[in-house]
């Protein structure tokens, strides 16, 4: 948006605006992770993946190996209102179903 100048009257009393360009910085970014726990059946956890990452059925399975494996696997990655999202309503599915399925989101 550009600024206004007050007149010169070497200008005949112009009123001269200079461009100024703004630079956006790119909306931070979260990872969506899903945490281990002993109860939550695996097959449950990778019909979540899939559901609610959009992803097929071999890279939820592959997701859900690293959560068992490691205790935490990253599902996503997506600007803060997304994430927020995913993560409640991921939370949502597994009390409606029963499970203890843990879901949170990390700045990157």
């Amino acid at each position: 948006m550009a600024a206004p100048q007050s007149p010169h009257p070497a200008d005949g009393g112009a009123v001269v605006a200079e461009r100024q360009t703004l630079r956006l910085k790119p909306p931070a970014m979260y990872q969506v992770i899903l945490l281990n726990d002993n109860f939550t059946p695996m097959e449950f956890v990778v019909v979540v993946i899939q559901h609610y990452f959009n992803k097929d059925r071999e890279t939820a399975t592959q997701i859900m190996l690293k959560v068992h494996q490691d205790g935490r696997g990253v599902c996503g990655v997506y600007t803060r209102d997304i994430a927020a999202t995913k993560v409640e309503q991921v939370i949502g599915a597994a009390r409606q179903a029963g499970h203890p399925l843990q879901c949170v989101m990390e700045a990157i």
